[in-house]
């Protein structure tokens, strides 16, 4: 296969579920994923938002790193502005080294209060491009001699690959400029316009996330997308951003102060139908636009269907080496085999740095 395919976890809550049962279904996942052949596992943050289990990513990495050996376990993304660029260097510098791959996004990512909370307590807020310039710099060792924090050591200065998410030609050159990869977020923004014009700005060759909805028939799939919108919010001073549904679109104008608000549902582009079919649309952007990963986020929040649609993919060709799994270890689709690899994540004890895998923490890809 010409490209590769990896996975977008945001730490779905399942309906009626908790967030504690979606840290635990993210386990099965993982492991279920390098079992299969994917690529890499890519971690959201989101802030406040009762639908995701996704709030420290950089933690969740830590215990997936230490429960697989093989796939790549990586931010997508880190929120820089809500951290020290230097804590960030120091953070992914400590995990994995050779396996771990650091995604950085730009949007402050949740509800209003849960993206304001992480940055109470800091002073003077930085624009993005001064800060992920600095972490460039923290993570090459190159801080400039006049730097007012020139001689700060990052320990350990680790081996990451490094990656700016966004939606815009400008992120694009960004990346391009501070020699960062580039991941587009089509799952966000699928205009294919503005997907060509950020892959000619970043020049090389970046990756492509694409939200996907996927089950065993395209009828299926399609009965399953048939709802599936996004509002676009906008705030009576002006403010926008786009929400899942009334609900948080209501918790977000509260959240500002009980502003008058409007919305617009919108149709977000997502891949719909049999693993068959995505593979052929996958197919034919990869010929247009020459893409070498496609990373794709799952509209599915129930655990067991999570697991039978990365199965699904994988039945289809659409995982690094499938024909090297044999039957016994692939994961059938059946409920009660799902239901099987949630229980054996269950069954993991909580994660203690005092019993970290010296094997895991040192592996490489």
């Amino acid at each position: 296969m010409p490209y590769v395919i990896s996975l977008l976890d945001k730490g779905p809550v399942a309906p009626k579920g908790t967030a504690a049962e979606a840290l635990q279904t993210s386990i099965a996942f993982a492991k279920a994923a390098e079992r299969l052949g994917y690529h890499r596992l890519w971690l959201a943050e989101h802030h406040g938002v009762p639908q995701r289990a996704s709030s420290a990513p950089d933690i969740r990495a830590a215990h997936l790193l230490a429960v697989t050996k093989r796939i790549r376990i990586g931010t997508g993304g880190v929120l820089l502005q809500h951290y020290s660029p230097y804590k960030g260097a120091e953070v992914f510098g400590t995990l994995a080294p050779g396996r771990v791959d650091l995604g950085i996004g730009k949007a402050p990512g949740g509800m209003l209060h849960g993206t304001r909370a992480p940055q109470s307590e800091h002073g003077t807020r930085r624009d993005f491009v001064t800060k992920l310039q600095e972490l460039t710099h923290f993570l090459r060792g190159t801080l400039p001699a006049d730097h007012p924090l020139n001689g700060a050591l990052v320990q350990p200065q680790g081996v990451v690959q490094r990656f700016l998410l966004g939606a815009s030609s400008d992120s694009a050159a960004l990346a391009a400029r501070l020699g960062w990869g580039f991941t587009y977020a089509g799952h966000h923004d699928g205009n294919p316009g503005a997907i060509s014009c950020a892959f000619a700005a970043f020049g090389g060759k970046p990756s492509l996330a694409l939200a996907a909805i996927i089950a065993p028939t395209r009828a299926e799939a399609e009965a399953q997308g048939a709802d599936h919108c996004i509002l676009k919010v906008t705030l009576a001073d002006g403010t926008k951003v786009n929400l899942p549904g009334e609900e948080a679109a209501a918790e977000f104008a509260r959240q500002s102060g009980g502003q008058s608000y409007r919305v617009k549902a919108r149709k977000p582009s997502v891949l719909t139908g049999a693993s068959a079919d995505v593979r052929a649309e996958l197919d034919v952007l990869h010929q247009r636009l020459g893409v070498p990963e496609f990373i794709l986020d799952l509209a599915v929040a129930d655990p067991v269907a999570r697991l039978n649609v990365i199965e699904l993919l994988a039945e289809a060709g659409l995982a690094i080496r499938p024909s090297s799994i044999s039957p016994m270890t692939r994961l059938p689709r059946s409920s009660a085999t799902a239901r099987f690899w949630l229980g054996s994540a269950r069954s993991i004890r909580p994660f203690s740095p005092t019993r970290w895998p010296r094997s895991n923490a040192r592996s490489s890809s």
